[in-house]
């Protein structure tokens, strides 16, 4: 449900302490600051080292559709970086983010010259594939309680920490079936 990357997280932690003439920076955003806008071009890679942002496209609905949750470790950027391409995503703070920001030219220098930081960004790109494949499948062949049910697996206090707009808008369902289910979960004893 929210993605991390602590080996990401380490190394570009070290490489910012360790190198004074490093153009990486330390940045904060706070909750609702746009990062990344969709269709808009990106001049910086990101990797959180607090905080916990969402990845979204707009659909041609007006509906957001939620591709990912980040917290520490987790980079964005890093696609339109390497494909030299606008974003097909925004990216959006959920709560105070303190990010590593990278310049697009520096990030592809690390990835030229850093063999550690290229293996951790190949891993990073991996990882989101495979998840999302994981997450599609296992949302294509669940009901709405079992994905919910999962949700409170990964964050058992997901309801205060993500509006319900947006946990719809991640499972893929309208706020109201999400009300009903949380409903029913409720009088379970579930939730």
């Amino acid at each position: 449900m929210i993605r991390i990357n602590k080996e990401l997280l380490h190394c570009v932690s070290t490489l910012y302490q360790s190198c004074t003439d490093s153009p990486i920076v330390e940045q904060t955003f706070e909750p609702k600051n746009l990062i990344i806008q969709e269709q808009k071009k990106v001049f910086s890679v990101y990797i959180i080292k607090s905080g916990i942002a969402k990845c979204y496209l707009t659909e041609d609905t007006g509906i957001d559709f939620i591709q990912e949750f980040f917290s520490e470790g987790e980079i964005f950027g890093e696609i339109e970086a390497i494909r030299d391409e606008i974003s097909f995503c925004s990216v959006e703070a959920l709560s105070q983010l303190v990010v590593y920001k990278i310049p697009t030219a520096y990030f592809q220098h690390l990835l030229k010259q850093n063999p550690e930081f290229n293996q951790l960004i190949l891993k990073a790109l991996s990882n989101k594939v495979y998840y999302k494949a994981i997450r599609h499948s296992y949302n294509q062949s669940h009901t709405v309680e079992a994905k919910l049910l999962r949700l409170k697996d990964y964050l058992s206090d997901f309801t205060h920490l993500i509006s319900k707009q947006e946990i719809a808008n991640y499972l893929g369902i309208t706020t109201r079936s999400l009300n009903r289910t949380l409903n029913e979960l409720k009088t379970k004893g579930l939730l």
